[in-house]
């Protein structure tokens, strides 16, 4: 299965449900559980177990929302960065910077995208493969056979950095495919040297921009899940 849609969530834990990285016409986006009180959910064992639960790709912990202080979990590992879970929770919190285990991300809006600033080593274990035509991306499996984070893409139009993207993180925890993965195009972008307009999954769209100093910036839309 994919990340899922969000459903019933337990109320105690109060957390907020976002769509990150929605395409033009709303559609797509990957959800996004976020914990406003992260002291709410102390430890980490509590904490993955609370992932696991939901079952979406990423949740957020806030720690310190005045500073930004972060922490990620997918259902089964913690993260030191993750792009839609930043990108997401700068647009709730309104935050200019944040602060996960990776180092400091400075985040802000342009219009209806919602920036963070990473560096492809926050990132690391996700390898890109490129294939010969966005249908040949599209007619994979799901997920398709090995091992480790898969991001699977082709040129959609080289010219105009257009490039079409599926993601299989192939961990074992449920999550089969990820709807949008900013991360990964972080990668992408900084291996390819080139700002790119992502679309990923079912309607997802992702835009990244090289910097100067070994940065991409990773920028999208977000909405509340309800």
């Amino acid at each position: 299965m994919s990340a899922r849609d969000p459903g019933p969530v337990p109320s105690a834990a109060g957390v907020e449900v976002l769509r990150v990285f929605v395409g033009p016409d709303g559609r797509g986006g990957n959800s996004l559980g976020v914990v406003r009180d992260g002291a709410a959910v102390p430890g980490a064992a509590a904490r993955q177990a609370l992932a696991a639960e939901l079952g979406y790709s990423e949740t957020v912990f806030v720690d310190d929302a005045e500073r930004g202080v972060i922490d990620i979990w997918t259902p089964s590992v913690r993260l030191p960065f993750a792009g839609h879970p930043t990108v997401g929770t700068a647009w709730l919190l309104g935050a200019e910077v944040l602060r996960p285990p990776a180092g400091e991300v400075r985040a802000w809006t342009q219009g209806p995208f919602t920036w963070v600033r990473g560096r492809a080593e926050w990132a690391s274990g996700r390898r890109t493969q490129e294939y010969r035509s966005p249908a040949e991306v599209d007619a994979l499996p799901s997920p398709p056979p090995g091992e480790g984070w898969l991001y699977a893409w082709a040129w959609d139009d080289e010219a105009q950095g257009r490039v079409r993207a599926r993601a299989f993180p192939r961990r074992g925890d449920g999550i089969v495919e990820d709807e949008a993965t900013g991360a990964a195009a972080l990668v992408l972008s900084d291996e390819l040297r080139r700002s790119l307009d992502v679309r990923q999954g079912t309607g997802s769209q992702i835009l990244t921009r090289v910097r100067p100093g070994g940065t991409v910036d990773i920028g999208g839309r977000v909405v509340r899940a309800r």
